[in-house]
């Protein structure tokens, strides 16, 4: 990382990772870059994530399956400056097809818990209806790292250690 001064601690990193919306996963196809967004969920240094049981993506993670994820959060454009505040985490590793029927639910309980908190009562209709054809991948975190950049009530640029509530 270049900005060192930027650099965040590995659990803020984690935190970035539980928060953002959604993420976006780089792989490798042959020759040629692919990325796609995803929706993650975290499970220790694990990350979870669903889609399809056929297509594209699934091809490349069975034949080449390093991928690196990035979450990026807090996105404010500055109104004064030409810069952008933001927080982001990217992580690299290895996917793997969770094959486990016990897994599976476990992570797409996860995923739903995060992104539909809501419409969990309908969870398990839907996991006895959908379960088969849904495939769940697991990227075991390899590396990680975290990068803020932000500005204090002051105008300053917040470097590593400093937290907003320190204001």
């Amino acid at each position: 990382m270049r900005r060192r001064d930027r650099e965040m601690p590995r659990e803020f990193a984690l935190e970035m990772i539980d928060k953002c919306s959604y993420a976006v996963m780089s792989m490798v196809d042959i020759d040629s870059p692919y990325a796609v967004p995803i929706s993650i969920a975290r499970a220790g240094d694990t990350l979870y994530f669903h889609c399809a049981p056929e297509g594209r993506k699934t091809e490349i993670l069975k034949s080449y399956p390093r991928v690196c994820v990035v979450c990026v959060g807090d996105v404010k454009p500055s109104r004064d400056k030409f810069t952008t505040e933001y927080e982001s985490a990217i992580v690299t590793g290895i996917a793997r097809q969770v094959l486990k029927d016990s897994e599976k639910e476990e992570a797409l309980r996860r995923i739903s818990e995060k992104y539909t908190p809501s419409n969990m009562v309908h969870f398990d209709a839907a996991i006895k209806k959908s379960l088969h054809r849904t495939a769940v991948w697991k990227i075991d975190i390899a590396d990680i790292t975290g990068k803020r950049k932000k500005y204090g009530p002051d105008g300053k640029e917040l470097k590593f250690g400093k937290n907003l509530s320190e204001f």
